[in-house]
């Protein structure tokens, strides 16, 4: 059912090819354009965190003095949120709203086949390797010290240095007084993921994740700076 909503999109991105001269830029505008798009959606989502992070410690003493009664709780939790102009699904809500989009973005670049054709996106090229291309499959066909490979090594440059700088700011924000001992364990490594991601992906997909996932770091660092923590 996706297929009409899949081709409408390779087609947009196939229309902007024509005038940048490169259906690989045209991936760059036209990931922008979506983040772009989603970007009211975003700032909705980072009022709603930083507000949950905000309200942490006094949810946490009235979870310890209501815990046995769940009416009580709920009342409780429903005045300070609503006290806030805020409501605990907050943050959450934009980010269910944004999934359909980025899935739909994703599979255009993942997809071989589109309704039934083969994916003419896929069949352009950056640098000379075709964007259908994955990494394995270059390393057989071209070798392991090649031309094609130092492109995908270039993207995973990127990738890694994006990660790094992600990486780097979810440790600075994150709260122990808010975060588990195990979640600031882990959280700071996941942005590195992206680089396992667009190693088993045709390369038109490793471009929209680096383009995807750059403005994502650009977002948080403008929209998720450290809240002072209620007492």
């Amino acid at each position: 059912m996706f297929d009409p909503v899949l081709g409408f999109t390779a087609g947009l991105i196939a229309a902007l090819a024509e005038p940048l001269g490169s259906t690989a830029a045209a991936i760059v505008v036209f990931t922008v354009l979506v983040r772009l798009l989603l970007l009211p959606l975003s700032v909705m989502q980072a009022r709603g965190e930083r507000a949950r992070t905000r309200l942490a410690p006094q949810v946490e003493r009235l979870r310890k003095r209501h815990g046995r009664d769940p009416e009580r709780l709920r009342r409780e939790l429903s005045a300070l949120y609503a006290k806030e102009g805020t409501s605990p699904l907050a943050g959450c809500l934009p980010s269910l709203a944004q999934a359909p989009f980025m899935m739909v973005a994703y599979q255009v670049f993942a997809s071989s086949t589109i309704a039934g054709h083969a994916n003419a996106l896929l069949t352009h090229g950056l640098l000379g390797v075709p964007l259908g291309q994955q990494f394995a499959g270059t390393v057989a066909g071209f070798g392991l010290i090649s031309g094609p490979v130092l492109v995908f090594a270039g993207l995973f440059v990127l990738l890694l240095a994006v990660a790094w700088v992600a990486s780097r700011r979810m440790r600075r924000t994150m709260s122990p007084d808010v975060q588990p001992a195990v979640l600031r364990r882990v959280m700071p490594l996941l942005p590195y993921g992206t680089v396992l991601v667009a190693a088993v992906l045709p390369l038109a997909a490793g471009v929209y994740l680096l383009v995807s996932t750059a403005w994502t770091a650009g977002e948080r660092a403008l929209l998720h700076r450290p809240v002072p923590v209620a007492g």
